[in-house]
């Protein structure tokens, strides 16, 4: 097999990823909507009461939108993570991939390429709401919003490898709607994404401990450090070892042998 033909079958997968992102507009533009209202809206009804605890966490003044910011990009890669998760399920239906899956590239590669594309596209949607951010007096380092990149890229992985995986294991896109909504909201609300984890300590020890085993916090935790110049350890090793558990469960369990036997057996068999 031809390198050629590797680049060609990614330049496919990341077109069409691409593409039905400008076509989908109002996809697009709810994946910004979306942040800017909490940023907008969220950060003023709760600026007066978490200023002391924001300027504690950072050791100097802070806004608090320049604190929940990089939770609102965590939140813009799940959502799309989830949603170009959701559109595999309905191509795995309609054919189109099945017929991916019959070339002669490993499947392994396939869904790689499936991953980053999905992570390639929300990176685009970041930096469009980090430019409107801006005007909300959310201005990171220059040189933050070119660190901040790897971690973009890392998280939007995981979290798209976390969509394949739910992807592998349900049938039905109505299912899948239906798990989308116990995911990614649990996912999201327990996290620092909106308010620092000493916060959570102090609310409620499980509540905590959720926080602490959620993969979405470190996603969260390594963009926010990385968006101000700052390296989170832990958050990176967490994220690497993350990443390659949901990847090798989501490739071995897009098996498409037996998707095909399932879909041919008779309802009541």
């Amino acid at each position: 097999m031809k390198n050629s033909a590797y680049l060609f079958c990614f330049w496919g997968v990341l077109k069409r990823e691409l593409q039905r992102s400008v076509q989908q507009r109002t996809r697009f533009i709810s994946a910004l909507v979306r942040p800017l209202l909490w940023l907008a809206v969220f950060a003023a009804g709760f600026r007066g009461t978490l200023d002391e605890q924001v300027i504690a966490l950072y050791g100097s003044p802070v806004n608090y939108e320049v604190y929940i910011a990089p939770g609102l990009i965590g939140m813009i890669i799940l959502f799309n993570s989830m949603q170009s998760s959701l559109s595999m399920v309905y191509d795995r239906e309609m054919g189109s991939m099945r017929i991916l899956l019959t070339s002669p590239l490993p499947r392994s590669y396939l869904l790689f390429c499936k991953l980053l594309a999905i992570a390639l596209t929300s990176l685009l949607q970041v930096y469009a709401f980090l430019i409107v951010a801006f005007f909300f007096d959310v201005a990171p380092p220059a040189l933050g919003y070119l660190t901040a990149l790897p971690a973009i890229l890392m998280g939007a992985f995981i979290l798209g490898a976390l969509g394949l995986l739910l992807a592998s294991l349900i049938e039905q896109l109505e299912n899948f709607a239906g798990v989308m909504n116990f995911v990614v909201f649990p996912l999201f609300f327990l996290s620092p994404a909106l308010y620092p984890l000493n916060f959570m300590q102090d609310a409620n020890t499980w509540v905590y401990w959720a926080c602490v085993i959620n993969p979405f916090t470190y996603v969260v935790e390594l963009i926010r450090h990385a968006l101000y110049l700052d390296l989170n350890t832990l958050a990176l090793l967490v994220n690497l070892a993350a990443g390659t558990a949901l990847t090798v469960g989501a490739v071995l369990g897009f098996d498409p042998a037996r998707r095909m036997l399932y879909s041919g057996r008779p309802r009541g068999g």
